[in-house]
């Protein structure tokens, strides 16, 4: 009996660790991933390459550790990982490389601004950009007109400035198209589909996406206060929450719709009434009582 109940035992244990092991082995394998992913996203990559981060997953838990250049980066690079497949919860322990910039000061506008408008698509993010006063000068080289009235838009609404001095200058038109000859328009024709080939090499993950949507809503003061959801599938951004007015569920789509990488953006953001605080009712004090 004794010798049955110690190979009954042993049976058992073996179970136990045959059924246990492709658990810890997919956990495992979901932890690599999850880093790889990661470091890989296209916000590590373009954004945060000169930051010192380092990152480890245990079980959809990741603890991020290390230093960044600018305050700004921590959020960014917690806001990827939190959008990745499979993570439970982000430690974000990232701390800032030498002193932080005092809170809307001219550097810490500048940045803000320069910030911006790499994350947008239909701006220039070679604009150079200085502050005085909170006073923003904008100068270099615009497309066209419209993409320089577009960057003062942006600009204009970016926390901590004042105002916006364009003296961007709008580069000079080749000519229309019925102006251009063979040579021109098969050139045209080839930057085309340059153009396409490198959207292709730089296509943008959604966890990247959903990040640079975030910032991107927090820098801009007409939406930093509004607790907006973001989702992305495949480029496709989902916006559900609530804003204050329909103007204010425009302006975040608009903002949306202009970030790198965003295909198209569904707004189910509803609008709410606004909060009416009501007085309390003062009882009039009868005189004699």
């Amino acid at each position: 009996m004794k010798i049955l109940s110690r190979v009954a035992l042993q049976v058992f244990a073996v179970a136990l660790l045959v059924t246990a092991v492709p658990v810890a082995a997919s956990a495992t394998d979901m932890d690599a991933r999850i880093e790889s992913s990661a470091r890989d996203s296209y916000v590590f990559r373009k954004y945060l390459k000169d930051d010192a981060i380092t990152l480890e997953s245990t079980d959809g838990i990741v603890v991020l550790t290390g230093t960044v250049a600018e305050v700004d980066h921590k959020s960014l690079a917690q806001e990827t990982v939190a959008s990745l497949p499979g993570v439970k919860s982000v430690v974000n322990q990232l701390e800032l490389a030498g002193e932080p910039v005092a809170e809307n000061s001219d550097e810490w506008i500048t940045t803000k601004v320069k910030a911006t408008l790499l994350f947008h698509r239909n701006v220039s993010a070679k604009t150079e950009v200085t502050t005085k006063d909170g006073i923003v000068v904008l100068e270099g080289e615009a497309n066209s007109q419209a993409q320089k009235e577009l960057t003062t838009e942006h600009v204009k609404d970016v926390e901590g400035v004042k105002g916006v001095e364009n003296k961007m200058t709008v580069a000079k038109s080749a000519g229309t198209a019925e102006q251009k000859t063979l040579s021109e328009k098969v050139e045209t024709v080839g930057n085309k589909v340059g153009d396409k080939i490198e959207n292709v090499v730089e296509a943008i993950d959604d966890a990247s996406i959903t990040a640079l949507v975030k910032t991107t809503l927090v820098f801009h003061r007409s939406t930093s206060a509004h607790h907006t959801k973001v989702t992305t599938n495949d480029g496709r951004v989902t916006l559900t929450g609530t804003a204050r007015t329909s103007v204010e569920k425009d302006l975040v789509a608009k903002y949306v719709e202009d970030v790198q990488g965003v295909k198209s953006v569904v707004n189910n953001i509803t609008v709410g009434k606004p909060i009416t605080v009501k007085k309390p009712k003062v009882k009039k004090q009868i005189e004699g009582c």
